[in-house]
């Protein structure tokens, strides 16, 4: 029963309805008997909505497009990988005190190490976005090489100087045509979500079989880029995978709690199979 020893944790972001966040988490906290309840928030002033966060107590949040990056302004603390990667996705209340962490980071190289081995490879990263960011430093810090594609330029060399900062000459900036010398493909980019499902972030043209290919998009399940991608015989990693990753380790920031990580993959799957 919800009542005012209930401790509130949710999501911000804009558009916010598509989150499974809510149902994810939910689940776990069931499983546990936890006397938590998961919210989203549909934000459009992203300050206001942190300082009645911190006012109503709220034990922590997630944040997700597009506040990754704009998120650090507001918070008192920040841990160290997020602030080397300059993007949070998590946000814990210590009683008034708003940390920031990024689970982003580990949820993507958990799934991408699944299916290979990164020490060495070229990864290429479309998008330079909080996810983008995540991604490319995870992978840096695992060995790779990062081939940065972005719709803009500028934002892309930005996170490819900011690697570089941390991890001398591993990412370089590059086009699609890029992508054959590849080992790894990670779309971290919306393209492709619900309710677009037709848009792929990257043309068939530009994959080939040897490619691991790894969505963040997880609605719906398969996307129209992995769905291609399987089509050319490519190893594909669903973006359930990260979501799934990420959540459970803001799960256990927000609890001090192991997570159900199962649970949580089963609650995720079953609502996007309806």
């Amino acid at each position: 029963m919800i009542d005012s020893k209930t401790k509130v944790v949710g999501v911000i972001g804009k558009p916010i309805g598509h989150s499974m966040s809510p149902v994810m988490h939910n689940a776990a906290f069931s499983r546990l008997g936890l006397d938590y309840v998961y919210l989203a928030f549909e934000v459009s002033d992203l300050g206001g909505a942190i300082g009645g966060m911190r006012a109503l107590g709220v034990r922590g949040f997630n944040v997700t497009i597009p506040y990754k990056v704009d998120v650090l302004r507001y918070l008192d603390e920040v841990d160290a990988v997020a602030r080397m990667i300059g993007a949070v996705n998590t946000v814990v209340n210590d009683d008034g005190v708003l940390r920031g962490y990024n689970t982003d980071c580990s949820g993507a190289v958990d799934a991408l190490i699944s299916k290979v081995k990164l020490k060495g490879c070229k990864v290429a990263v479309i998008g330079a976005g909080g996810a983008g960011r995540a991604v490319a430093f995870g992978v840096a810090e695992k060995g790779a090489h990062v081939l940065v594609v972005n719709r803009t330029l500028v934002r892309g060399e930005e996170l490819v100087s900011s690697v570089n900062g941390f991890y001398p000459g591993v990412a370089e900036c590059g086009t699609m045509e890029g992508l054959k010398d590849a080992s790894v493909v990670v779309n971290t980019t919306p393209v492709g979500m619900v309710p677009d499902v037709g848009a792929t972030p990257v043309l068939n043209k530009f994959l080939r079989k040897s490619h691991v290919v790894m969505d963040i998009v997880y609605n719906p399940i398969e996307t129209r880029f992995l769905r291609d991608a399987r089509s050319l015989g490519c190893v594909t990693i669903s973006g359930v995978e990260m979501f799934v990753g990420q959540g459970a380790k803001s799960f256990e920031l927000f609890c001090g709690k192991k997570a159900p990580r199962d649970v949580m993959r089963d609650a995720v799957v079953g609502l996007l199979g309806k």
